[in-house]
């Protein structure tokens, strides 16, 4: 049973308990039935720690960033909504939010935002001073991101900053420290999340310009496939250095090839701007993410 399969399943038994259907929709707050966030989130953290460990990290450290990937996408759906909550009932894909449809208050939205994120803190307190520190920022970045494009055309780089907090963090709890091949890879994630955020914003483009909000699809314009084409060609060139960096052996180069032929493909989907193509091309990124983190992980395993 898929991820997404086993979420609906819950979310079905969730229903049938008496204070079911109020909790059902703290779930769909924290979009417990779409988890191709925690999967953007989560992929970059794993290169992170397999790189920064060099081979399999340590198994609490594993164990905190991928709950910690999970509890702050959670709370990062649920602030993003506290953001839109006057926006997303003009939207046709998130008119039926919860907040936009009234079925949970703006206060409840905040509360857990609140929760998941002191749960979240919780868990960075047991690892070492400097990821402590660092979690400040990507606390700041987590927030921030949501009120963005009210004042910026560039939220998706927001996004990804955001995103890619876990890359420096993820160096930090495994080694204690962070380098150059750090901020390398922090670089590439953001600029990764560029890409395909984009390619999500494009689905929303002409309803976010009737609202006046702002976006890299809109910025772009008809530049927006080939700035994409672009931005996902620096991403790769990126990976190649870090594979340079870290003597990272053939079989990581033989998936960094997979995942760009396969990345070429999503561009392509898009090129028609349609927006089942579009948010086609957004989901399956995941997968790229995925491929990547093999050819990382299997070098270490074999080398």
């Amino acid at each position: 049973m898929t991820i997404k399969a086993t979420a609906n399943e819950i979310t079905r038994r969730v229903r049938e308990h008496p204070h079911g259907e109020r909790m059902a929709q703290y779930a769909l707050l924290v979009r417990a039935d779409k988890p191709i966030g925690i999967y953007l989130l989560l992929w970059p953290c794993l290169w992170a720690l397999w790189i920064a460990a060099e081979g399999i990290p340590d198994i609490w450290v594993l164990i905190v960033f991928v709950v910690g990937t999970f509890l702050m996408r959670s709370a990062g759906c649920a602030i993003n909504d506290y953001a839109d909550r006057n926006i997303d009932a003009h939207i046709a894909r998130t008119n039926d939010r919860p907040l936009a449809t009234g079925a949970i208050s703006p206060k409840e939205a905040l509360a857990v935002f609140a929760v998941l994120s002191l749960i979240a803190f919780a868990l960075v307190l047991t690892m070492n001073a400097f990821t402590i520190y660092l979690s400040f920022a990507g606390m700041g970045l987590a927030v921030l991101y949501p009120f963005s494009k009210r004042f910026t055309h560039l939220p998706q780089v927001f996004l990804g900053a955001a995103f890619a907090w876990a890359v420096p963090m993820a160096f930090a709890a495994q080694t204690g420290s962070v380098n150059k091949t750090t901020w390398l890879l922090y670089i590439v994630t953001v600029l990764w999340a560029l890409a395909y955020d984009t390619l999500y914003a494009m689905v929303d483009r002409e309803d976010d310009a009737k609202i006046g909000v702002k976006s890299t699809a809109i910025l772009f314009g008809d530049s927006d496939v080939f700035i994409v084409a672009m931005t996902e060609a620096v991403v790769f060139l990126g990976l190649l250095l870090v594979g340079a960096q870290m003597d990272l052996g053939a079989i990581f180069y033989v998936a960094w090839t997979v995942a760009a032929l396969y990345t070429t493909f999503l561009v392509f989907l898009a090129a028609d701007r349609h927006p089942v193509h579009c948010f086609r091309a957004f989901l399956n990124h995941h997968h790229v993410g995925w491929i990547v983190f093999v050819g990382i992980a299997l070098h270490y395993a074999i080398d």
